[in-house]
């Protein structure tokens, strides 16, 4: 009986078969949920959430990755499906990026983190 490959690593980067990330919720080892969040005036942002602030509207995200651009799609299909555009522009990740002003958390599938991580850094 052949083993079924599930996951596949190339050039550093970890793929995972469509079909078993599709909808599935964005969690870290931790059971830290990977979100997008929306913010008054800094912009959206990807990560996991490492402290949350409901009150002061303030949210800390590690592995957290700035989306200045995306194309293709909305921002509640990014959180689905990921970015369906090549024209991307994402920052590269930082830990304990505090985002002040928040006014949308979006929780993420497994699909969508993997291909929100998988867009190369963009650097100016």
């Amino acid at each position: 009986m052949s083993e079924v490959c599930k996951q596949v690593n190339i050039n550093g980067h970890d793929y995972i078969r469509a079909d078993l990330v599709e909808s599935k919720p964005a969690v870290d080892e931790s059971g830290r949920p990977f979100v997008i969040v929306r913010s008054y005036g800094a912009g959206v942002f990807a990560g996991y959430v490492a402290e949350r602030d409901v009150e002061h509207q303030r949210i800390v995200l590690d592995g957290c990755i700035r989306l200045w651009q995306w194309t293709g799609c909305s921002l509640s299909q990014v959180a689905n499906d990921g970015t369906a555009g090549s024209e991307n522009k994402f920052s590269m990740p930082t830990n304990g990026h505090e985002i002040l002003a928040v006014i949308e958390i979006i929780p993420a599938t497994e699909k969508a983190r993997v291909a929100i991580q998988a867009v190369k850094p963009w650097k100016k």
